[in-house]
Order: C-alpha cells, then structure tokens, then sequence
C-alpha cells in the first residue's frame, strides 16, 4: 500500500473527547521514535504523515514539526502534483511552525489535503494555491524494502531464504 492509500484508512480519527486520548494517535507519534507523547493534544500532523510513511517503507523525518518536511523528499511544482505528495505550508509566527499533509487533488486555485490534526481530526481540507506552501515527492533512495525470512532447509542444511 501507499502512504497515501494507509492515509486514507484513517479518515474520520479524531482526537480523545476531554482528558481522554486516542490511542491510535498516541501510536502514530511512537511508530516515528517519539513513545513519550502520551497525550494526543500534541500537534500530531507531522506524526501522522511520518507514520503513513513508515508503515509504507518509506523513511519519514521522524521528527514532530510539519516544517521538517521541507529538507525531506524532492520538491514538486504545483502544475506536477499529485495525490500522496507531500504538502507543507506555514502557521502561526514562528519559522518552526507549520502543518503537514498528503495531496488529494488539486482544484482550481484550491489544494485539498488529507492531515492529520485538521480541527482536531482526521480529514480533508482545503488551501488555497496562492498561500505560500511546499510541495514534496518521496526519493527513491528513501524507500526500504521490506524482506521476510522463511527459514527451510535444503539438501537437509538450514537455509534462510530471503523474500
């Protein structure tokens, strides 16, 4: 599956009602390193994506901040975009601050992403092409691939066959 296909599962996750945190959110921060998050009110954009990323084989930045997409992948022109890229545009005052998400489509002068923590949930939104935002494609060089090992024998000798 593709990053942007495991995104896609997880439409509709929102955030514990009150104290109460989802645990499915509280994974995603531990699948990119980060098993002290234990409160899903964390800004959890970047470990949404980091996650769908790993589980695909694709090494994420494993880091919390939507920013450090900007040094990840390769940057794709808006006119080449498309859906499962990467896209990253600033919030609030700080240079650190920011919000990550998948690319859906493209519609006009409008970007509708899938993120995480888009009003406390799971979800597609929309941004405007005109707001200043980043594009981004994973590397080749960044996707892992996943081998199994069967353990048989042959002519009577353990072989580990790699798959």
């Amino acid at each position: 599956m593709t990053p942007f296909e495991i995104a896609r599962g997880y439409i509709g996750t929102t955030e514990g009602p009150g104290p109460e945190n989802n645990p499915i959110i509280v994974a995603m921060y531990a699948s990119v390193g980060h098993d002290w998050v234990e409160h899903d009110s964390v800004a959890w954009c970047a470990a949404f994506v980091g996650h769908c990323l790993e589980r695909a084989g694709i090494r994420s930045t494993r880091k919390l901040t939507a920013r450090s997409y900007l040094d990840w992948g390769i940057p794709v022109d808006i006119a080449d975009a498309q859906p499962g890229d990467i896209g990253v545009i600033p919030r609030g005052t700080s240079s650190w601050q920011g919000h990550v998400f998948f690319i859906d489509r493209i519609e006009g002068a409008w970007v509708w992403g899938l993120g995480g923590n888009q009003s406390i949930r799971l979800d597609q939104a929309s941004f405007i092409t005109q707001f200043r935002f980043a594009l981004m494609r994973a590397l080749a060089s960044s996707i892992s691939f996943r081998m199994s090992a069967v353990r048989a024998t042959f002519g009577g000798f353990p072989a580990l066959i790699m798959a």
